[in-house]
């Protein structure tokens, strides 16, 4: 395996335009109309947009304050976004939308919700309360091309229950859990509550446990025989929220870009993490299938509605008594589903919620529903039975052509997973103002300190002037930085390509290494001032 392994190059949802654009076609044509003809999304989730079907797969990020939400983000993308803020108090009751942008800057919800291009049209039911703390940030970051990060509130502890958000928080979390491709939910392995916000979160994610992974964090700061604990009391804590025969994924570790604490399940760590980012990157690959996914989903749950309403339809009384017939029939609606589901063999899953269903119909006039339509649940038997099995092979077909970038030499980084931007920091170091620009071009600003770098070279005992890949990785892993971020390191380091560094490469790794544990950004692309004078040489033959 190489150095980029597990990185591979994101299937876009333009590699799947055909498939996109058949669900999109199956949904206006087949489900559409009977979702309007028995008032569908007066009970349930509002229509599809073509928004929703063109999108990049989407990150829900949520959990406690302070258990590291925005920190991860950070980690994933490895550079500040507008509007966010850390803290171990509640920082800020906004959700976030990361999108990829060539501008930086941040669209208020309001307008948000007007852009036929974004798929948040469909938020304007929960107000002004919930829109003026939405917004989205967009930036020109290359992870966000492929994926895009909702950012979410601290869910309030039991200490803070009694503050108000001003808005229904469980419905619009419910809201992003049935459109987005991944649920990450973050604990502190410090401190492991369940609030009375939490276990209603939990209700919002009912029906989408498939999409739920858990990340019990900051996992270095403790020692082995705590975690072991922690993650027991988590398991068994979940296990009580979440009565599925499912065990939902916990990963375990420390998801920031900092050196981590040496600890006795370091290497643990360094696998969950791997595990993590390698789910993270198949999201644009696996974008398709998830909407598939929800259309089935969805093309079920409209069949057992349909029925639902027919049948009340069916039983009210023509004139008298009307409101008393009403009452009864939502009395009655666990013992209605039941025949239901003899009558017309509709699987008990497919249901809604009961008494979700007893609470809506009480504002509903039952005389304005509509009968049983032979044609159109004829439409939607041929969209479950043969449109959606048709797609099948064409998914099939588009994952044997797909293409990925293959590493050069076998070792063990997660590869350059996340690109990392200048922050007025050593590795920019050119000044267009004066001559110092000019003299940049004929000077390396490793030079300085390669005799140092040299020592370490040199006891690493190198072949023919250059080291392997295996032992830079053994030196690289004592600095206890995450391997994604030297992985990104590597890339920018092996300058030639050749799966080696020869002293110069080294020097250039140790000076990247120095930098980021000193707190700085790492370059997207390594700058001409940090390019080896050796290795420009050659580029400009290559070039000529």
């Amino acid at each position: 395996m190489s150095i980029r392994r597990l990185w591979k190059k994101p299937r876009t949802l333009g590699d799947f335009s055909m498939v996109t654009e058949e669900l999109k076609n199956l949904y206006y044509k087949r489900l559409l109309p009977i979702e309007k003809y028995y008032s569908f999304h007066h009970f349930h989730s509002p229509s599809y947009e073509d928004a929703d079907f063109d999108n990049k797969p989407m990150v829900l990020v949520m959990g406690q304050y302070s258990t590291g939400k925005t920190t991860f983000i950070r980690y994933l993308i490895d550079q500040d976004f507008p509007g966010s803020r850390v803290g171990p108090e509640p920082t800020t009751d906004c959700f976030t939308a990361l999108m990829y942008g060539e501008k930086e800057g941040i669209i208020p919800g309001n307008a948000l919700t007007v852009d036929p291009k974004k798929p948040f049209r469909n938020l304007n039911p929960f107000g002004n309360a919930f829109l003026n703390r939405l917004q989205c940030a967009q930036m020109p970051n290359p992870i966000l091309e492929s994926i895009s990060i909702i950012d979410t509130p601290g869910i309030l502890t039991a200490a803070k229950r009694k503050l108000s958000r001003g808005y229904d928080f469980p419905a619009v979390l419910r809201w992003f859990a049935e459109r987005v491709d991944r649920i990450i939910l973050l604990f502190d392995a410090h401190k492991l509550e369940f609030s009375d916000e939490l276990t209603r979160a939990f209700g919002a994610l009912y029906g989408h446990e498939d999409k739920l992974h858990v990340i019990l964090n900051k996992a270095d700061r403790v020692d082995s025989q705590q975690l072991m604990r922690v993650y027991g009391a988590l398991m068994w804590s979940l296990g009580k929220v979440f009565r599925t025969p499912e065990i939902l994924r916990v990963y375990i570790g420390s998801f920031w870009a900092e050196p981590r604490q040496i600890c006795d399940h370091y290497q643990l760590i360094e696998l969950e993490e791997e595990d993590l980012l390698t789910d993270i990157r198949n999201l644009p690959r696996n974008a398709v299938i998830r909407k598939l996914n929800d259309l089935v989903k969805r093309a079920r749950l409209v069949r057992a509605h349909a029925h639902i309403i027919s049948y009340l339809k069916q039983e009210m009384p023509t004139i008298f008594c009307k409101e008393t017939k009403k009452q009864n029939l939502i009395y009655e609606l666990p013992v209605i589903f039941s025949k239901i589901q003899q009558q017309h063999r509709v699987p008990a899953g497919d249901f809604p919620d009961c008494t979700k269903m007893q609470e809506q119909l009480l504002g509903q006039d039952f005389s304005k529903f509509k009968a049983l339509k032979p044609s159109l649940m004829a439409s939607l038997d041929k969209l479950l039975s043969t449109d959606i099995a048709k797609l099948i092979p064409l998914i099939h077909q588009e994952e044997l052509t797909k293409t990925s970038l293959a590493g050069v030499f076998d070792a063990e980084f997660l590869g350059t997973f996340k690109p990392e931007h200048y922050k007025n920091d050593p590795f920019k170091q050119a000044s267009k103002d004066s001559d110092s620009y000019d003299k940049d071009l004929s000077e390396w600003a490793v030079e300085k300190h390669k005799a140092k770098y040299d020592e370490i070279f040199y006891n690493l005992d190198p072949k023919e002037g250059k080291l392997s890949s295996t032992k830079v990785k053994a030196w690289m892993m004592t600095t206890l930085l995450p391997t994604s971020v030297l992985g990104h390191i590597w890339r920018l380091s092996d300058v030639d390509g050749d799966g080696m560094l020869d002293s110069e490469e080294f020097a250039l790794a140790v000076y990247l290494i120095e930098g980021k544990l000193e707190g700085y950004w790492l370059p997207r692309e390594l700058p001409s001032h940090l390019v080896p004078l050796s290795k420009r040489l050659t580029s400009t033959s290559d070039e000529e």
